[in-house]
């Protein structure tokens, strides 16, 4: 056998040697914590109740709110509720359960033990399974195992043919399949042929054709098609058997008989029967062109896609619709779904998921004789397209031809490669087979071959006839493959095509009837034999045919001969031919010649010209097809087999020459085509390696080839790396190449012809996987002839057995790592350059054949230090080296490949601490790292060389046994050298046993120089992290998220490892992270603040910048500089440095949320995860203030990982929220980080990230999902909505997550207490503990976490009782906040703690000072705060708490006889109280007026506690506020100023303070009502009273100031100058000139807002409300002025008193009364609810209105209102002039408005009833009062002035002024007592007739021509009137006139006296 083909076959079949590093999955690249594993780590957790999901959803809830406004419970009389019914309540409600021993007296410590064994048991043992991981790329370290290398396939589709029916059945029919792309004019499959005919039909055949084989009765078919596009058509072609007549004659019948007329044309069809069946018997083994047909094959893909149903029928026929070609479809499915979606580009070509479709193709074309070729038919293809397309105007054949076109199944049953053989085994061999057909790809494909395939595809195209002599009509070609000249020498090598035999020895193309010179459409396929001769070659034979029957003429006629040789010097020949056609048998000895060389006495047709157009195409796995692969194969082929000379084309090589020729095609490698290079990649490779390691021997010398071909081999790896873009990993490693080395490269054997080194002896370890591959193709890996052992973990030995000395011995030569090594190093150069571009290549390849030598040599157990000889180790030193200064070097020209080069060698040195000594590793990453830090400081902006950095230390930490190499067991005693190799000895059990001696531990928390070169690897990650988050570290902003993610991925990676799981272990593994707690400590300014979301105090930072300044010196920053310079002298030259701290406190740039969150979470796991007694020294050593700086960390920490409730999981469900988050890291990064965004400009320039996906048909997909993250607008594509269940397991996880992070919080607490315990000092941060477990108890926490929580809490009272009652007394009262709002917790096991811890509480507080008004005190306030703001707040469960905590009491034998159960009792019966009340303002939550009146109330009810009557006054004042009204607000805080001002007054005489409510009362005169003179108020010096922050000089100046701004914003400027009125005097005292110019210039503006204003204020609208009925509870018969915003209409109040209480009460139980008369209780339906709604105005006194001169005046401070009801004696409302009556009522409330509220009671009501005559005088004098104003007003308003005189003087008014005046004036009244008032009216009807004419004159002037008219009757009028008037006015009455006394009396008074009603 040929070598080449021999080499071939072997590279095919031989088995692959897979490395695989037995704990390789253990190393961070493959975490199990990211998210693809993360679920399957996440089963099985409990279920953490919290209350916040445990909440009544909104409806059951809503139905309790309404039955109780149903209900209107009456609020009692008593001003607190009665005592009595609440005492009843609550001692009939049921307890919570007790807490077992509670009450005993344990010890602390046994206490603690307790405590702490019930926190340890059931813990979570992951915490990262519980925390997603950070959201990143791919990380960087993972690197893809390659795919394993196979056959190439496009997309398949599988293709069934199911019938082939025509009109008439007359005769057998073939049919063939291909297809073909127009676009590129190709052909892109080889043919399938089906046969479709009945068993009847293939019996007309049989004496022509042999019995079919099984293989050619396939009738499915599997296409691949690589470039699916829109040009791609499956087009039918149909052949018969030849008959006389052309085409166009034999189809005639088909188009006109149809099959409904058969028993017509019975006769007609009996006889084309008989026809047929007489050709077929002669003439059965010729075929004719017959008809075709085409499916565009995109339009069925894209619109079965779109249907629902499983499979689709589309109809195809030509003449029906106007559209490309009318697609009918069963009926069932049209209008599901319109066909009309178009799909355009590539990337809707996709043929992996349509839905299957059934085609019933209807129509076809007759072939046309003269349009055969394959132009014809592409022109005929594109034409399809078209609208208007020609081939619809044929007359079409009618058929039915089904067909399914489905995408392939993954494992087809029964399936035949293109050779025939079977793809998978199968044993039945009856059954009919489904073909594979070979894909012609329509552009190249690149992918190595990897199966022997060999065939030849003959299309014979055309030939010309016309000028040969003689008679050759009917033409058929017979095409034999000779492998000599002899006629028999024919081989069966030709494919059958349908219901025939496999193979023949000839094929016919088919006859075109009565044609000279024929186009043919054959294909001819052929199986090449595996070794050609010069001998072989095909024979076309030309024949003629008679088609008629005549005597003695033969059947077939030879009329031509031509032959094409298979070898042409030695490469097989293929191509375009245009052949001579010789006319007699060629002579002997032809077949080694070509016909186009005139041999001497042949006749030729046509003068030897070229008449025969024939294609020949090889599709092969053998021939190269590439004359400089040719080459260099067949040289190299002959110096294994020491052939010389060697014959290549027509050069004859001898020896002497060999070794130039080689190495110079070697060099022409590169000039050979890509395609074949990729196709034989695997055999160049093999071979160039071969050369370097097996040194040829020519001519009796060795030459040396190596440096040739390792240029050879760089230049071929960058060209692939180049041209093939689409097939790199995210590290740029082309995946041919990768899987190159990883399956196929091996050791080569260094003897030609022997065996290739088997599994023979298996020594030591190495996971070779032998692969087993079938004949045909790798489908599946089997591996399971492998051993797999650890090769990277040296501790564990495996028994090594000698390998026979024939493999020792083939071993001989040089060994390849030490060769490539030696020649990277010495190369120069653009070979250097090429090499280090694909670096990565070659340190795969030297990995793995270090593997293999050592696999092969069994040194896999030999000591690491003796692996490899010193001059290897050398040249590897060097290599990194230079490498490492070309990073540094070149980092700033070429980013993109610097990345590369740097990953890459990462990679390697990762790969080399598995193999070689572990030391010199160590020392070669040091050497690296010495050239960066040497670089940095040269650098201003560092970053870019930094981020690369962390890149190589992110990939060698990424080892899985990364832990190991840290050297986690030994002590921090310095080592002897730098970084000691663990000797093979300890084995792993070992590894973590040793017991850290109590060195001084500081060393094991800081990065100090034992610890670092102890834990080298350790060392280094913690110092970047501490380096790259350092405040002052210039520019490293952008490096955080990625230092970060370094640190947290490497910890989750820990805590996955099923190796570190036992918990010794993995405290010995914390132990390298420690000095991570000190790192972190030192960034609390600059985590992100999560606190403030919580609640809007922030963080309490308890220290200053300033003061973290003096202390930043001992953690981190001597160590840090010496990391920085890799060397461990603390020198240190830079400005600006890490020494130099800043003199001020800086402005810290914050980290991102996500950042923030990554370290918090590594913090939690190394505190977890440590051994306790060790953080407990170290506390021990941390000073106070350092002390601080952790408790704030862990505070942080708690927000950090609050549980946020399924609430919100649910509304985050749209994603967009996230991505937008990440969008601003991103963002943040890229702007601040240079290494951002200009760099991925660069790349994305290159195309590294946005190539398009249909650039290549395996594009690769990272770069897309890049961009989707980039652009977050297009997230509405992507599925948004999670399902239910992944929301439930959202929650559980994240509850899971909150609850072990705070029981771990816990835990640290814990030992922080223990440490102060210990030292018996450091007592001032125990109020830093119980701030951090107090916030814990306000997060959102889990039951399980609150019981612990609590049981801490009780501890660390027990402990430090002083600590709590003395110091810290703010903590004290938030205690008791917390306890008391988890006793109302919904959920009975938190009630328990919470009420047991509350009870313990208030016994401490007793024992220490036998009486605990501090804490009642402040539960009481807490329970007040709580029901003010808590909404969802719920008494019920409260009760029981308070019942519980009674129970306590009751209980509690030793105090039984002190006060102290009394005063328990007192405290709970007190605080029920107030929760009954809040019951009630619950109810009335929706009634706005009795929610403030309850509010009032309870306030009211603190009358004795100023602090909680201070708390429910701002309680108040928020309420207002939420509802604007401001004013009420401004109220409200007056209140409380003046309450504090009480006090104040009290506790300090201060001349400036005001001197307590009296001061305020220009504000308000209800102010009085906060002065403590009662008897009952408690002096402020008592123990607990007013110690809250409001109760001090700036609390008041705190509350004034927000007065000032309420009053401001209700527009009540003038009181906003009263508030300031008393701070100014405050300010002054204390000289704070920078607040009084703030306050003035408020004062400035509140005055000019007052002039702009003026007419323009609004303050409020009053209305008397009056309630009737039982239903109202306590309202009935309540009346209230009501205070509404300004401008609200009657209509407007009623409307919405009378929907509330409709809704309360029921709509038809409501009425609104709409009289203002007074109400008759007697007369109202007693089930019915009543409200009188009346409008009513301010009222003020003649003498008041002299003070009252403004409009603010007006409406401020109004304590009287008064409406007017019309009346006449006989109860109608009105009546004549002369019996109107008119009731005047006027209210007085019991405070003056505005006040704390917006209605006030009415406690005083007086009637005024006004005569017939005085009604009179009032309207005159208004009306008179209008005129005078119209007529005055400024601008004039004529139309105004207008209407006012129309309504004076106009004739028409009903009861205008005449009418008045004839009524009472005309005659002098009989009544003494009514003279004045007739006087009266007198006076003003004269008065009145002077405005008249004053108003008339004014009109006259502002009116234009056209009104002149107008004005006219107008005067007219009013004469009329005058005159009218005149007598009435003048006639006095003269008893008046009698004596004027000299004293007249109060004028206005008199009518006062008239006739006042004072019954009231």
């Amino acid at each position: 056998m040929d070598p080449h083909v021999r080499d071939c076959i072997r590279s095919y079949t031989e088995d692959w040697a897979v490395v695989i590093r037995k704990y390789h999955k253990l190393g961070t690249g493959f975490n199990p914590n990211t998210l693809d594993k993360q679920k399957e780590r996440q089963k099985g957790l409990p279920k953490q109740v919290f209350e916040s999901d445990e909440a009544p959803d909104g409806s059951s809830y809503q139905d309790e709110q309404d039955d109780l406004k149903r209900r209107s419970v009456s609020i009692d009389d008593t001003p607190r509720g009665s005592w009595a019914c609440s005492i009843f309540d609550l001692k009939n409600s049921l307890p919570d359960a007790l807490l077992p021993n509670l009450l005993d007296r344990t010890p602390n410590e046994e206490i603690d033990r307790q405590n702490d064994d019930q926190r340890k048991s059931n813990r979570h043992k992951e915490l990262f399974a519980l925390h997603p991981s950070p959201d990143e790329e791919e990380p960087i370290e993972r690197l893809s195992v390659p795919d394993v290398p196979k056959e190439h396939f496009g997309q398949r589709l599988l293709v069934k043919c199911l019938s082939l029916k025509f009109e008439i059945e007359i005769e057998p029919i073939f049919a063939s399949l291909a297809l073909y792309d127009v676009k590129e004019k190709k052909k892109i499959s080889e043919n399938f042929y089906f046969d479709l005919n009945s068993e009847q039909m293939k019996g007309l055949l049989r004496p022509h054709v042999p019995p079919a084989a099984i293989t050619t009765l396939a009738r499915s078919a599997i296409f691949s098609i690589t470039y699916p596009s829109q040009d791609v058509f499956l087009v039918i072609k149909l052949e018969k058997v030849l008959q006389q007549g052309d085409i166009g004659e034999c189809a005639e019948p088909y188009m006109i008989f149809k099959e409904a007329d058969a028993s017509k044309n019975k006769e007609k069809l009996e006889k084309l029967k008989s026809q047929a069946d007489q050709f077929c018997q002669r003439l059965g083994k010729y075929r004719m062109p017959f008809a075709w047909t085409a499916i565009h094959l995109m339009n069925i893909v894209s619109s079965a896609g779109s249907l629902e149903r499983d499979s689709t029928e589309v109809e195809i026929s030509t003449g029906e619709r106007k559209g490309s070609w009318s697609e009918r479809r069963n009926s069932s499915i049209v209008g599901r779904r319109s066909l009309e979606r178009t799909t355009s580009g590539d990337d809707a070509c996709n043929l992996t998921s349509f839905r299957p479709a059934t085609l019933t193709v209807t129509n076809f074309f007759k072939q046309e004789g003269d349009r055969l070729s394959d132009e014809d038919l592409y022109k005929f293809l594109a034409d399809m397209r078209r609208p208007s397309s020609v081939l619809r105007r044929l007359r079409p054949i009618t058929a039915q031809l089904k067909i399914d076109i489905s995408p392939a199944p993954e494992n087809p049953h029964y399936c035949l490669t293109p050779e025939l053989l079977q793809v998978k085994l199968y044993p039945d061999s009856r059954v009919r087979p489904t073909r594979e057909i070979l894909e012609f790809p329509a552009r190249d494909v690149y992918v190595p071959n990897t199966t022997y395939r060999n065939l030849l595809y003959i299309y014979p195209q055309s030939l010309n006839f016309a000028n040969r002599q003689g008679s050759a009509r009917n033409i058929t070609v017979k095409v034999q493959f000779m492998y000599g000249e002899d006629p028999s020498n024919a081989m069966p090598v030709i494919f059958g095509k349908s219901s025939c035999s496999e193979f023949s020895k000839e094929a016919y193309t088919a006859v075109v009837y009565h044609n000279r010179s024929p186009d043919f459409h054959e294909e001819i396929k052929v199986k090449l034999p595996a070794t050609l001769t010069d001998h072989h070659h095909l024979l076309f034979t030309f024949y003629h045919v008679s088609c008629q029957q005549k005597q003695n003429t033969p059947l077939e006629t030879p009329v031509g001969y031509t032959w094409i040789p298979m070898l042409q010097n030695g490469r097989l020949k293929t191509g375009q031919f245009c052949l001579p056609v010789s006319l007699e048998k060629p002579p002997q000895a032809y077949s080694v010649l070509s016909p186009e060389v005139p041999l001497p006495g042949m006749k030729w047709v046509d003068n030897h010209k070229g008449v025969f157009n024939v294609e020949v195409v090889t599709v092969s796995s053998i021939h190269t097809q590439d004359p400089c692969l040719d080459k260099f194969f067949a040289l190299v082929n002959a110096l294994d087999e020491h052939m010389f000379p060697v014959r290549i084309g027509d050069m004859r090589i001898m020896e002497n020459n060999l070794e130039n020729e080689l190495k110079s095609s070697i060099s022409a490698l590169n000039s050979s085509q890509l395609e074949p290079v990729v196709r034989f990649l695997h055999l160049l490779l093999d071979k160039l390696i071969l050369l370097v390691v097996r040194p040829p021997v020519i001519a009796g010398q060795i030459v040396n080839l190596g440096q040739v071909s390792f240029e050879a081999m760089a230049s071929i790896i960058n060209r692939l790396h180049k041209n093939l873009e689409g097939n790199h990993d995210q590290h740029g490693r082309n995946s041919l190449l990768a899987s190159y080395i990883h399956y196929v490269f091996r050791l080569p054997n260094t003897y030609p012809n022997s065996p290739s080194p088997g599994p023979g002896g298996l020594g030591g370890s190495v996971h070779y996987a032998t692969m087993a591959r079938s004949a045909v193709r790798p489908a599946s890996l089997n591996l399971s002839r492998s051993r797999s052992l650890s090769n990277s973990n040296p501790d564990i030995s495996g028994t090594p057995t000698s390998p026979d000395d024939e493999v020792r011995a083939i071993i001989g030569s040089k060994l390849f790592h030490e060769e490539l090594a030696l020649q990277w190093v010495v190369c120069s150069g653009s070979v250097r350059e090429s090499a280090l571009q694909q670096a990565w290549f070659f340190f795969e390849l030297m990995v793995k054949s270090m593997v293999h030598h050592l696999y092969f040599n069994d040194k896999l157990d030999a000591p690491r230090k003796s692996r490899f000889p010193e001059r290897f180790m050398d040249d590897i030193a060097a290599l990194v080296s230079t490498i490492a200064s070309d990073v540094v070097s070149r980092f700033q020209k070429d980013i993109e490949m610097v990345e590369r080069l740097n990953t890459s060698l990462a990679f390697f040195l990762n790969d080399l601490l598995s193999v070689m000594d572990r030391g010199f590793v160590f020392s070669l990453i040091k050497s690296c790292y010495k050239q960066v830090s040497s670089k940095l400081y040269s650098l201003p902006n560092p970053s870019v060389l930094v981020s690369l950095r962390l890149d190589f230390l992110r990939i060698i930490c990424s080892h899985e046994h990364y832990v190991t190499l840290n050297l986690p067991c030994s002590l921090l005693t310095p080592p002897a050298s730098p970084s000691p190799s663990v000797s093979s000895a300890t084995s792993q059990s070992s590894g973590f046993s040793t017991n850290a001696q109590d060195q001084k531990i500081a060393n094991m928390f800081e990065l100090s120089v034992p610890f670092r070169q102890q834990h080298y690897l350790a060392g280094l990650v913690l110092t970047e992290l501490a380096v790259i988050l350092d405040p002052d570290a210039d520019g490293l902003f952008g490096l955080h998220k990625k230092v970060i993610n370094m640190v947290h991925n490497l910890l989750s990676s820990h805590d996955s490892d099923p190796r570190y799981s036992d918990p010794q272990i993995k405290a010995r593994v914390a132990m390298l992270y420690l000095p991570l707690i000190g790192i972190i400590m030192e960034t609390v300014p600059q985590l992100y603040d999560f606190t403030e979301t919580h609640n809007q105090r922030g963080r309490p930072l308890c220290t200053t910048t300033e003061d973290c300044e003096s202390e930043s010196g001992n953690m981190i920053s001597q160590t840090v500089a010496m990391a920085i310079a890799g060397t461990s002298v603390p020198q240190l030259t830079r400005p600006g440095s890490f020494l130099l701290t800043a003199t001020s406190g800086r402005q810290h740039t914050t980290f991102s949320a996500e950042s923030s969150r990554s370290l918090l979470i590594c913090l939690l796991w190394v505190l977890k995860n440590a051994d306790e007694t060790v953080l407990q020294k170290w506390f021990t050593d941390l000073s106070v203030l350092q002390l601080n700086r952790l408790l704030d960390l862990l505070y942080l920490c708690v927000s950090c990982f609050e549980y946020k409730g399924k609430k919100v999981f649910e509304r985050m469900n749209s994603l967009t929220f996230k991505k937008s988050k990440d969008m601003r890291a991103k963002l943040e990064e890229a702007i601040l980080g240079s290494i951002g965004a200009r760099q991925e400009m660069v790349r994305r320039s290159r195309g590294q990230l946005e190539r398009s996906p249909s650039g290549s048909a395996f594009g690769s997909q990272e770069n897309l999902r890049w961009r989707k993250d980039m652009t977050h607008w297009r997230q509405n594509t992507e599925k948004l909505d999670k399902s239910r269940a992944e929301i439930e397991h959202e929650a559980l996880i994240d509850g899971n997550l909150a609850t072990e992070a705070n029981l771990i919080i816990l835990d640290t607490l814990e030992i922080v207490v223990q440490t102060v315990s210990v030292t018996e000092s450091k007592e001032s941060i125990l109020g830093g503990v119980l701030k951090v477990l107090l916030h814990s108890m306000a997060c959102n926490q889990s039951a399980l976490y609150l019981q612990h929580c609590f049981a801490t809490q009780r501890a660390l009272v027990s402990k430090f009782p002083e600590l709590l009652f003395e110091e810290e007394t703010e903590q004290c009262a938030d205690l008791c906040l917390r306890l008391l709002r988890l006793c109302s917790s919904s959920i009975g096991i938190i009630r328990s703690h919470a009420s047991a811890s509350l009870y313990l509480l208030m016994r401490q507080n007793f024992e220490i000072g036998n009486n605990f008004a501090r804490v009642k005190m402040q539960v009481t306030m807490s329970l007040s705060s709580l029901v003010g703001t808590s909404q969802n707040f719920n008494e019920e469960f409260l009760r029981r708490s308070l019942k519980t905590i009674l129970t306590y009491a009751e209980e509690d034998l030793e105090l039984r006889e002190t006060t102290f159960p009394d005063q328990v009792q007192d405290l709970v019966f007190n605080l029920h109280m107030i929760l009954s009340d809040t019951v009630k303002m619950k109810e009335h939550q929706e009634d706005p007026e009795m929610l403030i009146d309850l509010m009032y109330r309870i306030a009211k009810g603190y009358q004795t506690s100023p602090d909680l009557r201070l708390t429910w006054l701002q309680n108040m004042a928020g309420k207002h506020s939420e509802r604007s009204n401001h004013a009420e607000a401004a109220q409200c805080l007056v209140h409380s100023a003046a309450l504090v001002a009480e006090y104040l007054s009290m506790l300090e005489d201060r001349k400036y303070l005001p001197v307590g409510c009296v001061t305020f009362q220009n504000i308000s005169s209800n102010v009085l009502e906060e002065s403590a003179v009662s008897d009952d108020v408690v002096s402020p010096d008592e123990e607990g009273i007013c110690s809250g922050k409001y109760f001090t000089e700036s609390g008041l100046v705190g509350l004034l100031e927000q007065a000032a701004a309420s009053f401001s914003m209700a527009g009540m400027y003038e009181a906003v100058n009263e508030v300031y009125k008393v701070l100014i005097p405050i300010h002054e005292a204390n000289r704070d000139a920078k607040k009084l110019s703030t306050i003035h210039g408020k004062l400035q503006e509140a005055f000019s807002k007052i002039v702009h204003q003026d007419g323009k204020r609004m303050f409020g609208t009053y209305f008397r409300v009056g309630f009737y009925g039982t239903k109202f509870g306590d309202l009935d018969e309540q009346e209230f002025v009501y205070k509404e915003p300004a401008i609200t209409k009657l209509a407007e109040i009623s409307h919405r008193l009378e929907g509330f209480y409709g809704e309360r009460f029921g709509e038809d139980v409501v009425e609104v009364i709409k009289d203002s008369n007074p109400v008759d209780k007697c007369k109202l339906d007693p089930n019915k609810a009543y409200i009188q709604i009346t409008y009513v105005e301010p009222y003020f006194d003649t003498y008041e209105m002299k003070d009252r001169i403004t409009y603010f005046d007006k409406n401020y401070n109004l304590r009287r209102f008064m409406y007017c009801t019309p009346f006449t004696l006989d109860g109608r409302a009105h009546g004549e002039l002369h019996e109107q009556f008119k009731r005047k009522t006027i209210l007085t409330t019991s405070h003056a408005f505005p006040y704390i509220k917006t209605r006030v009671n009415v406690i005083h009501k007086e009637e005024i009833i006004l005569t017939p005559i005085e009604v009179a005088i009032e309207d005159m004098q208004k009306k008179t009062q209008e005129l005078a104003f119209a007529t005055h007003q400024d601008p004039a308003d004529p139309k105004m002035l207008q209407m006012v005189l129309q309504g004076s003087v106009g004739t028409t008014v009903n009861q205008g002024p005449l009418e008045v005046a004839q009524v009472f004036l005309s005659e002098i009244p009989s009544d003494p007592k009514l003279f004045r008032h007739h006087n009266k009216l007198r006076l003003c009807f004269k008065d009145f007739t002077k405005r008249c004419e004053d108003a008339l004159r004014k009109n006259k002037s502002l009116i234009g021509p056209d009104q002149k008219e107008y004005q006219r009757e107008l005067e007219r009028n009013y004469h009329r009137l005058k005159e009218s008037l005149q007598p009435l006015i003048n006639r006095k009455i003269p008893q008046l006139y009698k004596a004027v006394l000299p004293v007249t009396c109060h004028r206005d008074s008199f009518s006062r006296i008239s006739l006042r009603k004072m019954e009231l």
